[in-house]
């Protein structure tokens, strides 16, 4: 007890934010306090770890040399298991049957969307119609007809490679063109 007593002073009396060093004293007392408050074992060791992460990213500025470390730690703990345990009952599931699903769920696209993907397609149509013909052929063929590179060129008298790089050259051309579908 004494030891605990004295480790504790030491703490208080200007401990400099080691996080490994708190880490190893009070990871296991911090987790067992989160289970103590009904957390599952999985979920209080994510919250220690986010404790520390927490810690580490903005250690408290005012009183450092004169403030309790385990203290602030379990409190940190404790402000993060209250957020997590809120974020749960915020978003509380409801199972609901897939035909109810299908009833709520308009699966059109919104006017906006529509406005949106056509403006992007003739993006698309357009930078198309800017390459070679032979790379758009080769292009088209692979990515709208669904061949093969090495059908592709067999057709176009070319080698694979030569026909990959007909149809890289598009995909390079269509992102520059369009910003980056």
């Amino acid at each position: 007890m004494a030891g605990s007593a004295g480790r504790g002073q030491r703490e208080r009396q200007g401990m400099t934010w080691d996080i490994q060093s708190l880490f190893r004293r009070h990871a296991k007392e911090i987790t067992r306090a989160l289970r103590r408050r009904g957390l599952p074992e999985e979920t209080a060791a994510d919250i220690t770890q986010d404790t520390f992460l927490r810690v580490l990213a903005s250690p408290p500025q005012d009183g450092t040399l004169h403030h309790n470390p385990r203290a602030y730690l379990h409190q940190v703990s404790r402000h993060l298991s209250i957020n997590h345990i809120q974020r749960i009952r915020r978003s509380a599931m409801l199972d609901v049957a897939d035909d109810v699903l299908t009833r709520v769920a308009d699966p059109a696209p919104s006017p906006e969307a529509v406005i949106y993907d056509r403006q992007r397609l003739r993006q698309v149509e357009a930078a198309l119609a800017e390459l070679p013909d032979r790379t758009r052929l080769a292009f088209e063929r692979h990515r709208l007809g669904g061949q093969t590179i090495a059908a592709i060129g067999q057709d176009l008298g070319l080698s694979t490679t030569r026909t990959w790089a007909l149809i890289r050259d598009a995909y390079r051309h269509i992102v520059l063109r369009t910003g980056g579908l």
